[in-house]
């Protein structure tokens, strides 16, 4: 017995220690895991602090010229429409821009195109800063959209990559306060700037934050996508600029081109436009196939991608289009200083940056459907009540009413974008993106050109009745309202087909 004992002891005794030492290794094994993990953690959020601090102060330059043009005007000698081109021709580059991003996502990794738009925007604001002229503001302005274009559909594709699906909606929360606080405010700091500096000061302002955040950039930004071999298709990249070139283009010069959409100068970009675009897709259709497009429309299988994007564009539509309306009508009408005008936007643009978390928050935990029926509701409401709007109105009025609508664009913005992305296959990402951003900038550019076309049109009318410019203009903004109001009510039903992607 006790040498049967003695012989099983050894081998007791490295069972155990093999066990142990197993072990060890294990848990060894698991805390180079949970490194591994906290590391990977730690870049992902780095890289899209990175982003998304980039991102905002590249759209925030979007809107900052729209206070800025009767000085403009005066300081260059130029008239409104060609000043109007400062933002018209940034929305352009964006649009033409913004649909080959998904082939740069592809084909390249996140750092060197994070430095190449970056070095674009801070170029371009450098370029802006000590323009002597229109034409060189112009210009400049044209390299500064080109950095804007590719910035947001690299964060968008960032987030979609490195974000688990639980936390997606908060993420998109602090997407939201970028893409909608940025345009906002973008007024606000405009007027409060050329209060007490000139114009090129809304330049060398930002040029130290763009530069600052190009080289921190350039420093930490990791790669954290995987790019693949692609090929571009020239013919693509033709047809892409054709059609959305021409489709901003025309809708930009739709308020000032004489006669409107009836004569040549106000509806051949728009035919132009139309056949570009139509062309580009057939030639899409047929490249998809094997996945050879420069801008995959197989996004567009999925019925909530479908819905979002038409909500989105609604969406934008209404934001756009109150950004530009309601500094015309409190100037103009109510007789505010610039800025006056741009401080009754700048408690909206806050309201969308604080509420953005939560109902990231609120979508991670409910979905978004109960959240784009109540925003898309309230949003009509809101536009309805604007239509009343007259040259007695209060300006505490103007800002209960773009305060309000800020709170239901709120509830909208975090849901849309988290939805669609979450809705198409991971390999679609960068194409889902970039079809949000192009579909951004065509709404942005439809909604100001619907709005101050019909404004100028009701206006130019009354005028011709004897009416004051006051009186006129005043008309005018109800008009345009009264069509946003009715095109909101589009987006009430479309929210009801939006459910949480599986």
């Amino acid at each position: 017995m006790s040498e049967t004992a003695s012989a099983a002891s050894p081998n007791a005794g490295t069972t155990t220690t093999t066990t142990t030492t197993t072990g060890t290794d294990a848990a060894a094994h698991d805390a180079a895991a949970s490194a591994a993990d906290a590391a990977t953690g730690i870049r992902n959020r780095l890289v899209i602090t990175l982003l998304l601090v980039s991102t905002f102060v590249v759209i925030l330059n979007e809107t900052i010229m729209g206070v800025a043009l009767p000085r403009l005007m005066s300081d260059l000698s130029i008239t409104a429409s060609a000043a109007q081109w400062l933002t018209s021709a940034f929305m352009l580059t964006m649009a033409v821009v913004i649909p080959i991003t998904g082939f740069l996502l592809q084909r390249f990794n996140t750092r060197p195109v994070f430095i190449a738009a970056m070095t674009l925007f801070s170029t371009g604001t450098l370029i802006a800063a000590v323009a002597p002229g229109f034409e060189v503001l112009l210009a400049a302005r044209v390299v500064q959209a080109t950095g804007t274009a590719i910035m947001f559909p690299l964060l968008l594709t960032s987030v979609m990559t490195l974000v688990p699906p639980a936390h997606l909606g908060r993420m998109m929360g602090n997407i939201s306060i970028v893409i909608s606080v940025a345009p906002a405010i973008g007024p606000t700091i405009s007027g409060a700037i050329l209060s007490v500096l000139d114009w090129r000061w809304m330049f060398i302002l930002v040029l130290p934050i763009a530069l600052t955040a190009l080289v921190v950039g350039g420093i930490l930004m990791k790669n954290v996508t995987t790019p693949r071999k692609t090929p571009i298709d020239v013919l693509s990249v033709i047809l892409s600029a054709l059609g959305f070139g021409a489709l901003v283009y025309g809708l930009s010069n739709l308020g000032t081109a004489p006669g409107g959409i009836a004569s040549v100068a106000g509806g051949l970009p728009l035919l132009v436009g139309a056949l570009g675009l139509t062309l580009f897709i057939l030639r899409q259709l047929v490249l998809q196939r094997t996945d050879a497009a420069l801008l995959d429309l197989r996004t567009f299988r999925s019925r909530t991608f479908t819905f979002s994007i038409v909500m989105m564009a609604i969406s934008m539509m209404a934001l756009f289009g109150t950004i530009i309306l309601l500094p015309i009508y409190t100037q103009t009408v109510l007789g505010l200083s610039a800025l006056q005008a741009g401080l009754i936007l700048l408690p909206g643009g806050l309201v969308m940056g604080l509420l953005a978390p939560f109902v990231g928050r609120l979508y991670d935990r409910s979905g978004p459907t109960r959240l784009l029926i109540t925003g898309s509701s309230i949003v009509s409401a809101v536009f309805w009540s604007m239509t009343l709007l007259n040259a007695n109105s209060s300006p505490w009025l103007v800002l209960a009413a773009h305060v309000s609508l800020s709170f239901g664009l709120a509830l909208l913005f975090t849901p849309l974008f988290t939805a669609s992305l979450a809705a198409v296959r991971p390999e679609l990402y960068s194409h889902g993106s970039a079809v949000v951003g192009t579909v951004q900038q065509l709404a942005g550019a439809v909604g100001t050109a619907l709005f101050v076309t019909v404004m100028a049109s009701v206006a130019a009318s009354r005028l011709a009745s004897g009416a004051t410019d006051v009186a006129a203009t005043s008309a005018g903004i109800q008009a345009a309202f009264l069509c946003g109001a009715v095109i909101s009510l589009f987006a009430i039903p479309a929210a009801f087909f939006i459910r949480r992607p599986v």
